[in-house]
């Protein structure tokens, strides 16, 4: 379905960007520290869906291999070039209502990619002055798939697409300032500024309205855990998250959390279980099958750990704490040669990344 891609962020908020935001520290000695959307995932996730809000236009489509390729299957007609050099001088002349047409045609079609990438800045720099944000975005996409590393690329997507969900913002903020998708942005918002309480009660107003909305009752449980630990926020966010599987018992996210307060209280079998649940619920979901593998060790069931945590270690072969863990059940279940060489590449890979953070 083409607007499948905004459809799941609009209705699911961050938890359509699980799998792209999670984010782990390096772990070290055994000890888990799991953690999801990092500010900047959560500001990408608020960014994007506020542009889903303002296109309404299929995203999917647009960031297919398939529609990408075929803007660029045809070749440039004859003469085509000095229409496209002429476009690009009228941009530079602010002439972007009589440019922006020539571009359009264009752009799909060339093959000089100098002259793409000319032809593709001005077409993004004049359909974001004429509020055309389709054109803007197929422009974009185009110079990312293209010129992937180019710094300008780079900063010229950050600045549109900010510019885009600032404009969404807006237009939320005068056309439905009292919409439950207004609260949550906002609450969003306040999240990525570590304001716990302030997103809490946004999320609550949500609640008010909508009680069985899904997501609301697992961003509160994000957010009761995201606050100085405590026994008492840490039962808050237990419960928001059973609250949450009430609604929607499908979510892996809140049946991670539920295992991961079960691991860090000791509690293996629950932990256990709910991580295991969690991963069959979401068989990319990578974490769970890291902490899954992580509680099987501590518990001492070690040949039972091998199996998740073989499959983390092929999910994400450059988080050492992956291998770590595995070397410790291939060691404690008589496979010494390959616990050796786990703990050779988790070395090899500390020392890449002596910060410890997953790529």
């Amino acid at each position: 379905m083409p607007f499948l891609f905004c459809r799941a962020v609009l209705q699911e908020g961050d938890a359509a960007f699980a799998s792209l935001f999670r984010w782990k520290p390096h772990q070290r000695g055994g000890a888990s520290n799991v953690r999801e959307f990092p500010p900047s995932g959560l500001y990408c996730g608020i960014m994007i869906k506020l542009v889903c809000l303002t296109l309404q236009v299929p995203l999917a489509v647009i960031l297919s291999a398939s529609f990408l390729a075929a803007q660029t299957a045809e070749k440039a007609p004859e003469g085509a070039t000095s229409s496209i050099e002429r476009a690009i001088n009228l941009t530079a002349k602010g002439r972007c209502p009589e440019a922006l047409p020539i571009l359009k045609r264009s752009i799909s079609r060339m093959t000089d990619k100098q002259l793409e990438y000319r032809a593709a800045m001005a077409t993004a720099r004049c359909a974001m002055s004429l509020d055309q944000a389709q054109t803007a975005v197929n422009a974009l996409w185009i110079l990312k798939r293209d010129f992937p590393t180019d710094p300008e690329v780079l900063y010229i997507m950050t600045h549109y697409f900010s510019q885009l969900a600032t404009r969404a913002a807006q237009e939320m903020a005068d056309v439905a300032p009292t919409s439950y998708q207004a609260h949550e942005l906002e609450a969003e918002s306040l999240e990525s500024q570590q304001n716990w309480d302030a997103a809490g009660n946004e999320y609550r107003k949500i609640l008010e309205q909508n009680p069985n909305l899904p997501g609301i009752h697992y961003r509160l449980g994000r957010v009761a855990l995201s606050k100085t630990e405590s026994a008492a926020n840490t039962e808050e966010a237990r419960k928001e998250f059973e609250a949450e599987l009430k609604i929607d018992a499908s979510n892996a996210a809140a049946t991670f959390w539920l295992g991961e307060i079960a691991r860090r209280a000791g509690e293996w079998d629950e932990a256990i279980s709910h991580f295991g649940t969690a991963a069959r619920l979401d068989s990319g979901f990578a974490e769970a099958f890291l902490a899954l593998g992580m509680s099987l060790n501590s518990a001492e069931r070690f040949s039972e750990a091998v199996a998740p945590l073989e499959r983390y270690v092929k999910m994400l072969s450059a988080d050492p704490a992956g291998h770590y863990q595995l070397s410790i059940a291939y060691a404690r279940t008589g496979r010494k040669e390959d616990a050796v060489r786990e703990m050779t590449i988790q070395r090899q890979v500390s020392e890449k990344n002596p910060g410890g953070v997953r790529p």
